[in-house]
């Protein structure tokens, strides 16, 4: 049997995802330009925060997945990559503040800088529990970088956050590793989800739900 290939033009995924999702989408907050710029102004900071060490940088799944992809090829330290799965919504779209673990990292990171990477951060739940998870196992330093988080829904006090792309407004995102009901995740930028789509669920998410399930 002969296969004949032809010189047909295909269309990228990630415009593709675009196409077929934009009339879900209210608004585009962030451009694929805006993000790109974003992410290497965060990891030049981290790269002279941590400039002769080695990182260790922990990827909150899924919702992180993208974001950490990008951040960690643009670091100029030495740093190794590990990853966990964490859960605080179970059925519903409202956090419980409960979380649990679904996937922990594998390997001692005690005397270890540690830079815990998030992709957004709603009430603040599950930050404030890999602070104190992470934290008692004895890391030389822990930090994080969130890349994007919601001041209004924020509902644990004093949560340090060391590095911070985007305050954003108390609205459903999607896209760069954000998703609804494991949809539009893959979109190249961060919009807001039209209200329809996810009712008559709640407005709020998405920290667990969305990013760390």
């Amino acid at each position: 049997h002969f296969f004949f290939f032809t010189n047909q033009q295909t269309t990228p995924f990630s415009k593709m995802a675009s196409i077929l999702n934009k009339d879900h989408i209210k608004e585009v907050l962030f451009s694929e330009e805006e993000i790109k710029q974003k992410v290497e102004e965060l990891a030049t900071q981290i790269s002279q925060d941590y400039e002769g060490k080695s990182l260790v940088v922990v990827g909150i799944l899924k919702g992180a997945f993208l974001f950490m992809s990008d951040l960690v090829r643009r670091l100029e330290v030495q740093h190794r990559v590990e990853f966990m799965a964490l859960s605080s919504y179970g059925n519903s779209t409202t956090s419980t503040g409960s979380v649990r673990i679904i996937l922990d990292i594998r390997k001692d990171i005690a005397d270890q800088h540690v830079l815990i990477v998030e992709d957004i951060v709603d009430t603040g739940y599950t930050l404030e529990f890999l602070h104190d998870l992470l934290g008692a196992r004895k890391p030389a330093s822990l930090a994080t970088c969130v890349f994007l988080t919601k001041p209004d829904r924020l509902k644990v006090e004093n949560l340090k956050v060391d590095y911070v792309g985007f305050d954003i407004p108390n609205e459903w995102v999607v896209g760069y590793g954000l998703d609804y009901a494991e949809r539009y995740r893959t979109l190249p930028y961060i919009g807001v989800l039209k209200r329809e789509i996810y009712e008559p669920q709640s407005p709020h998410n998405n920290e667990e739900e969305n990013n760390n399930d």
